[in-house]
């Protein structure tokens, strides 16, 4: 399998990343290892989660799918088969959010403890912090790496100039730089990385990695009425995408699917990667749904079916600010 560098971090990763998202959640620890020891299996290694996975469930305190991949590298012992990605700065609590110092030295620690390993491969700054300069969340970024709890560091969810900002600042003060953007980006949601952001991705060399490859399931195609979407847990997330310009771009999957005898998922994997994505995330709540995801490795589009889908996606509107 081709690697794929993370920006100038010197880390390879395969040309897929597993969503750590479901795990703790959608998927429970049993299948939740079943999942990873198929990933690593294929010859994938890219495991992206954050700790404030899955807060958003009644009952959930964050750090849910941390826990569950920890447990998974305590029983493999796979290590050094894997690369952690995982992220700081989402509302833990009222106290316990943001890119300051302080907090970014908690959060780490627990992060550490919860995946059962004594470094990140790929710690990222899951959105960005006005309240926090810039210049205290690299430097604080850089004070773990030079100690050895993060190899490299990473952006989500940052707008074209706060990125520029922050990459300044890195180059003016001689702190490690964000090597990755993990931005909302998909065949369905193209407006708010292309353009500005993409281009500065292009120009500094940064690996892209964007969340919400499939558009929680949508591009799949297993949501076509606003019934089907009813009938699942991530449901609720795709039901405003059932509409005229959303219909079109199945449409143009399907058509593309079976020009390549492949499935709409794998088709829209393939097209992020013809756009220049180093490795689109992407979660399996099982390990058929995981065998489907790792074909599109082998999916590559031409021109004219890149250019058909371009067409059918055309439009749309930025996705919301986190």
């Amino acid at each position: 399998m081709n690697k794929r560098p993370l920006g100038k971090s010197g880390i390879a990763v395969g040309p897929l990343a597993l969503g750590g998202n479901v795990f703790g959640w959608t998927a429970d620890e049993k299948r939740s290892f079943e999942v990873l020891d198929a990933f690593v299996a294929a010859g994938f290694n890219l495991v992206d989660t954050a700790d404030v996975y899955s807060k958003w469930i009644p009952g959930h305190v964050g750090g849910e799918s941390e826990t569950v991949i920890g447990r998974w590298l305590a029983k493999r012992g796979r290590r050094n088969d894997v690369v952690i990605a995982t992220k700081v700065g989402m509302e833990m609590s009222p106290t316990d959010k943001g890119l300051s110092r302080a907090y970014i030295m908690k959060a780490v620690e627990g992060s550490l403890r919860r995946l059962k390993t004594d470094y990140i491969d790929l710690y990222q700054a899951h959105s960005d912090d006005h309240t926090t300069p810039l210049e205290e969340t690299l430097s604080a970024f850089g004070d773990l790496i030079a100690a050895g709890k993060v190899r490299a560091i990473g952006a989500s969810n940052y707008e074209a100039d706060r990125l520029a900002a922050a990459l300044r600042v890195s180059a003016t003060l001689g702190l490690p730089r964000f090597e990755t953007l993990q931005p909302w980006y998909n065949l369905q949601q193209r407006v708010g990385f292309e353009g500005p952001l993409q281009n500065l991705c292009r120009a500094e060399g940064l690996g892209v990695i964007p969340y919400f490859s499939l558009a929680s399931g949508f591009l799949t195609g297993k949501y076509r009425t606003a019934e089907d979407a009813a009938k699942s847990p991530r449901g609720y997330r795709v039901k405003d995408l059932l509409n005229e310009r959303g219909l079109r771009i199945l449409a143009a999957l399907d058509v593309a699917a079976k020009g390549y005898a492949a499935t709409p998922a794998q088709i829209a994997l393939a097209w992020l990667h013809a756009h220049g994505v180093t490795a689109p995330i992407a979660s399996a709540t099982s390990v058929p749904q995981l065998t489907e995801l790792i074909g599109s490795a082998r999916v590559s589009l031409d021109a004219p079916t890149v250019a058909a889908l371009d067409r059918a996606s055309e439009g749309g509107e930025p996705p919301p600010k986190w």
